[in-house]
């Protein structure tokens, strides 16, 4: 078994929406990013790529190459986890917290869980996702942006 942790933070900038879990939720602002700025995809990513000490999230797409402007993080979602089905491991459940003022998430949980679950080929019961505020503290309560915290526990696949 391998343990991974993941955290990652955008700020709010111009749009109208944002992209959280591969899921695009309506919102006066959009996020402040290189890529579609999906908070719980790239906590996900350095969670997955932290378990197996393959560097980060920026290592593998840095935010200089253009091959990765606008990109959808599901795409860097599913490459993350070949790297890591190629070291013999899969994932066996992951859980992570959203730290958001605004927008309310709780209706799109259920969204996020069936999209990550289908980019990692596991069932959704493995893949824990919850939301929480900040009570009006710090950057997430004064509505400057997300955080999102992943943790993911990792198994050796017998079977590769």
């Amino acid at each position: 078994m391998r343990i991974g942790c993941g955290y990652d933070v955008h700020a709010f900038g111009e749009g109208d929406h944002i992209m959280l879990g591969g899921v695009k939720i309506p919102h006066d602002q959009g996020f402040i990013a290189h890529s579609d700025g999906d908070v719980l995809l790239h906590a996900l990513c350095d969670a997955l790529l932290g378990a197996l000490a393959m560097g980060d999230i920026g290592q593998h797409f840095p935010d200089t190459s253009s091959d990765y402007e606008n990109i959808d993080s599901r795409i860097l979602l599913r490459h993350v986890y070949e790297l890591v089905k190629e070291k013999g491991y899969r994932l066996q459940n992951m859980d992570s917290v959203i730290s958001a003022q605004a927008p309310k998430m709780a209706k799109h949980i259920g969204l996020m869980q069936e999209y990550i679950a289908g980019d990692l080929g596991v069932e959704k019961d493995r893949v824990g996702i919850k939301a929480t505020t900040t009570e009006g503290l710090g950057f997430v309560g004064l509505k400057q942006g997300v955080a999102v915290n992943v943790s993911v526990l990792l198994y050796k696949d017998q079977s590769a």
